[in-house]
């Protein structure tokens, strides 16, 4: 078993970045969701589509082999070499605007190793803070966890409990996220993680059955589809259960369990494969 202790002395290690709102990555979201919201330098930035802001723009030389830049300078060397997002707690604190000057200051807060039904691993914890000419505006803790490689004969994780009764505050949304789509999310974050756009890597090296769905997009359509059904958020915290595929059905639900109200994507089977806890702006 490999020895995780080293990794603590990450815990406190900080990065700050500067930027702006460009327009064009606006626009592009906008297409990438098809809706006609103004792009226009001076328009509010829908709260949700901050995710566009500080992708990771490491030198080509700087990038492992699975397409993340690699581990060592901000974030821990942690040697397990699958990496997924785990969840992330979201506070919503004041618009941006499209043009803002905007700064990101990143700390790593904790590093918890563990050990699970599919072997060993390590839940890296980074809180972000997104600050914008009137102060802090979205406030993110990201949960990522590194894995041990899988092998061809891996089995897949036991079913999770039953979730709580549910009711369902809205229609059931229907959809099958394409290479296409992944590819426009992948290209709008920058993000080069090879799983979700090279097949051959995704189910060769990493032994998933196709290209797994970015799990900050299917966070985005969950967020997306509370926006159309008027909810302005005020915070959320999702936990990502199990990967979704390209070109399998995902449903989204908006449900309430007890006096909570939940966002959930199911995969073609039924079962749960995001969720998110949200309460809204206090009117």
């Amino acid at each position: 078993m490999t020895d995780l202790s080293a990794l603590q002395a990450w815990i406190g290690r900080r990065e700050t970045r500067q930027a702006d709102v460009p327009a064009v990555l606006a626009a592009r979201m906008a297409a990438l969701l098809d809706c006609d919201t103004d792009t226009r330098t001076g328009q509010i930035l829908p709260a949700h589509w901050y995710p566009m802001l500080f992708g990771e723009t490491v030198p080509q030389r700087q990038i492992g082999a699975d397409g993340h830049p690699v581990k060592g300078d901000f974030l821990p060397p942690v040697p397990l070499p699958r990496r997924m997002f785990a969840g992330r707690r979201v506070q919503f604190l004041r618009p941006l605007r499209i043009g803002d000057a905007v700064g990101k200051s990143s700390e790593v807060i904790s590093i918890t190793p563990k050990t699970g039904r599919s072997g060993q691993m390590c839940f890296v914890t980074v809180r972000h803070e997104i600050s914008g000419p009137e102060g802090v505006a979205v406030i993110e803790e990201q949960d990522i966890v590194y894995r041990e490689a899988p092998d061809a004969a891996s089995q897949p994780a036991a079913g999770r409990p039953a979730p709580p009764p549910e009711r369902a505050l809205a229609p059931v949304i229907t959809l099958s996220p394409d290479p296409v789509m992944l590819f426009r999310y992948s290209a709008i974050t920058f993000n080069a993680h090879r799983i979700h756009y090279d097949r051959d890597y995704a189910t060769g090296t990493e032994h998933y059955p196709g290209l797994v769905v970015n799990g900050g997009l299917t966070l985005l359509l969950l967020w997306d589809y509370a926006a159309r059904l008027g909810w302005r958020l005020d915070a959320s915290a999702s936990r990502n259960c199990k990967p979704l595929f390209a070109g399998r059905a995902i449903s989204l639900h908006a449900v309430s369990r007890g006096a909570q109200r939940w966002l959930l994507a199911r995969d073609d089977s039924g079962e749960i494969a995001v969720e998110v806890q949200v309460t809204e702006v206090p009117a």
